[in-house]
């Protein structure tokens, strides 16, 4: 509605009242779930008078706005005294050292409670109550001041006047926006083969509120057949915010330029670009305190000027604005785009910003559930995406490390870390008397669990005693993995395994997330919509259950929108690249790869399942064919020497060119190649993921579950890896190119129905002679 802004209690307040410095020294601690308990303690023992979780609203029009300002109170407590608002806060400092003006937006929070109460009651007097718990000590400092209604009144609308320009800021922006989305026609002059039924499926799917799971193959262009009609979905009303979850920096380039396009159209949209912190920081080593870096430093003093300066002169905050900006305010950069974020229609980023447990934007996702659309790009990635965000592991070496530099001098984080040392040591003799190398459990490590609570109390409260102080990285590090660890535990059900593995005198203990469908579907279930979407998402039933889809999702299944016949596929199936097998294919496979470089002079790739199988093979080619131009992935290559890789793939050269690469390296997705740059692809396998013991767990884990063990853990990750090499040949609807698959599996019933339907007219070749007249007919 317009001149109409809705906005919570906590963040009017904290966005108008926040001041200081950004302080890491004593972050990085996550204990929500810790303060909901403690609340709930609190309030349960508030006593036959007391009310908790109070929801409370107050409308009011202001200077030509309404505001509609809600949030719940902690506790209203009605005694003899009269009316007592109650606010608590859990805090980790030292209760001496909480005066009664520690933060005045605590104050703030309960103060406009009181008025809300006061108007709502008529109540012209009223207590409000701050009661500051200690998480580790379960001490409570408590402070009360008594205000008039008239008081409450003043500092309230006060209040009000502050925010102002910003909610002028943003009810003008609104009615740009929507109008600019309403007379948006689609950016280019006519819908790609598949594009329009997409867009549909997207917008429908939106306007439902549900769940989408589609297969787009390459070609199709998915960025702005979810992203356009996304937006209209906003210009109606249908949506609030859009985040575009992507796993890569070059798909997130894609949707800015997608953006961009629309823009160019006459779209008037807030988007922001999310970069990571070690990417975007000023500093050359990250060091977020205040005496260590002056962007930190009175960071709440500058941040909302540098942030109004940003809103009212820029549209696209890509990571060059949102820096140009933060250094004029001398603010942090990455801290400025997470601000700047609540202000914007789209978000582009990572898929942490959503999934990951502890770094998910909680300050989009704790209050009141908004309309939100999630279009989750390349989506085939979050499947091993979430299964590590989910895990967590903790080995018997860190924490030796940890207590041998902590030093008997820190006597209680000394021995508690070697009470967790002690605990892994029966762990590992367990093993020893069973036998085995390694054991797997259904319930976590309960009396580990505990000693490391107790290692965690006692860091933090020697970092409390020495705030200020530099600390040894790889202690820091053993806390912070042993709060994830923690973290984990809270996670853990049924849907979990534990594995612990010994290996000489080192134990390793893992909480493995088997299948994250239910954790996804949560984080998703944040937002109102969905649209999981990939060029590779086969077989869709498979994805849609791993990812969190139930029987209301919608699976949407689109052809290529290239002419099958421009792409020819051959299966050399003679050959067995099975791990057995491969010394006796190094030959073969160079013969067969020259073969399907001879008939058309170009720009080739290769794909192995390892480095040292493409090694092997390599020196066999560059032997028996050194007249070829050949390039070598190297593991461990850096951004500069990847983009040279990838420059020597032009249309320039009059020689041929074959690069050897790994199947699900940096080379095999994402890598777009148009035209004549490259015009033939080999996969060498079926891209199974290396046998070892955790796949082995998987397997065993999903034969319990549906019988489908080594498809689920194996055969289905694998066809992905081939279908995501092959889709680096044909870009464009004028190419033409070829796929070579060489193992005699991909010759199987159980491979062949993994095809998509634009290989159904695979080829078979016998030997490289076939090959090559197939090749020729093709040409």
């Amino acid at each position: 509605m317009q001149n109409q802004v809705k906005i919570s209690v906590k963040n009017l307040v904290e966005f108008l009242l926040r001041s200081g410095s950004l302080d890491n020294r004593f972050g990085g601690i996550n204990r929500a779930d810790e303060g909901a308990r403690i609340h709930r303690k609190l309030q349960k023992a508030g006593g036959e008078g007391y009310q908790a979780e109070v929801f409370l609203s107050y409308t009011a029009e202001h200077h030509g706005i309404t505001y509609q300002v809600e949030g719940r109170a902690d506790g209203i407590l009605t005694n003899e005294e009269g009316i007592v608002i109650d606010e608590i806060k859990t805090t980790l400092v030292p209760l001496e050292r909480i005066a009664e003006d520690f933060n005045h937006a605590h104050w703030g929070q309960a103060m406009c409670y009181a008025y809300f109460y006061g108007v709502q009651h008529q109540q012209e007097k009223i207590t409000v109550q701050l009661r500051y718990y200690h998480v580790d000590t379960d001490q409570i400092k408590v402070f009360r001041r008594i205000f008039m209604l008239e008081e409450l009144q003043r500092f309230y609308f006060d209040l009000l006047d502050q925010y102002e320009k910003w909610a002028q800021l943003q009810q003008g922006w609104l009615a740009v926006r929507q109008q600019s989305i309403q007379e948006l026609k689609f950016p280019f002059s006519s819908y790609r083969a598949g594009q329009r039924q997409l867009a549909a499926a997207v917008y429908r799917t939106i306007a439902a509120d549900g769940m989408l799971f589609c297969q787009a193959p390459t070609g199709i262009g998915k960025t702005m057949s979810t992203l356009f009609p996304a937006i209209k979905a906003m210009g109606e009303d249908k949506t609030e915010r859009i985040f575009y979850l992507t796993a890569k920096t070059i798909t997130r380039q894609v949707a800015e330029d997608a953006l961009l396009r629309m823009r160019e159209n006459g779209l008037r949209l807030k988007t922001i670009t999310l970069t990571a912190k070690d990417k975007i920081c000023f500093l050359e080593e990250r060091n977020c305190n205040p005496e260590a870096c002056p962007y930190a430093d009175g960071y709440y003093h500058r941040v909302n000027d540098a942030l109004y300066d940003l809103l009212e002169h820029e549209e696209a905050m890509t990571r060059q604005t949102i820096a140009l900006y933060a250094e004029t305010h001398k603010v942090c950069p990455f801290e400025l785009a997470l601000d700047a974020s609540l202000w914007c229609d789209a978000i582009v980023g990572d898929y942490n910003y959503l999934f990951d447990p502890v770094v998910y934007l909680k300050r989009f996702f704790s209050g009141k559930k908004e309309k939100i659309v999630f279009l989750i790009d390349e989506a085939h990635n979050l499947v091993d995406r979430s299964r590590s965000m989910y895990s967590a592991l903790l080995s018997k070496a860190q924490i030796l490390e940890a207590k041998r530099l902590v030093g008997k001098e820190n006597k209680r984080v000394y021995q508690a870390l070697g009470k967790v040392n002690a605990e892994m040591l029966s762990m590992r003799k367990q093993c020893e008397e069973l036998g085995q190398k390694g054991i797997t459990q259904k319930e976590f490590p309960k009396e580990l669990v505990h000693l490391l609570h107790q290692f965690i109390h006692c860091m933090e409260e020697w970092m409390e005693r020495h705030r200020g102080e530099s600390m040894v990285q790889e202690v820091l590090q053993c806390y912070f993995d042993a709060r994830f660890f923690l973290k984990i535990t809270e996670l853990y059900d049924d849907h979990y395994l534990t594995y612990i593995a010994v290996q000489g005198s080192e134990v390793r203990v893992k909480l493995l997330c088997m299948d994250p469908s239910a954790l996804l579907r949560q984080a998703m279930e944040r937002g109102s919509s969905s649209i999981l979407f990939s060029a590779t998402f086969s077989p869709l039933d498979y994805f849609a259950s791993v990812l969190g889809g139930d029987e209301t999702s919608k699976k949407y299944a689109l052809p290529s929108p290239f002419d099958a016949q421009n792409l020819g596929v051959f299966i050399a199936g003679g050959i067995s690249t099975k791990y057995n097998d491969r010394e006796k294919s190094l030959r073969p496979i160079a013969d067969m790869l020259y073969a399907m470089m001879r008939e058309k002079r170009g720009n080739y790739m290769a794909y192995f399942p390892s480095y040292r199988y493409m090694n092997d093979v390599y020196e066999v080619f560059r032997t028996v064919y050194p007249q070829v131009r050949t390039l070598l992935q190297s593991s461990g290559m850096g951004e500069v020497e990847r983009e040279q890789f990838l420059e020597q793939f032009d249309t320039a050269d009059s020689e041929s060119l074959l690069g050897f690469c790994v199947l699900g390296g940096v080379y095999a997705e994402g890598v777009d190649l148009q035209g004549d740059r490259l015009i033939g692809t080999a996969i060498i396998g079926v891209g199974l993921p290396q046998i070892n013991v955790e796949q082995n767990i998987l397997r065993d884990y999903y034969d319990q579950v549906n019988g489908m063990g080594f498809s689920y853990a194996y055969q289905f990750p694998g066809m992905n890896k081939v279908q995501q090499a092959a889709g680096r040949v044909i870009r464009g609807e004028s190419e033409r190119g070829v796929v070579l698959l060489i193992d005699s599996r991909f010759t199987t019933s159980s491979y062949r129905a993994l095809f998509p339907p634009h290989w159904q007219h695979a080829q078979y070749v016998r030997n490289r002679e076939e090959l090559c007249e197939k090749l020729r007919e093709f040409w």
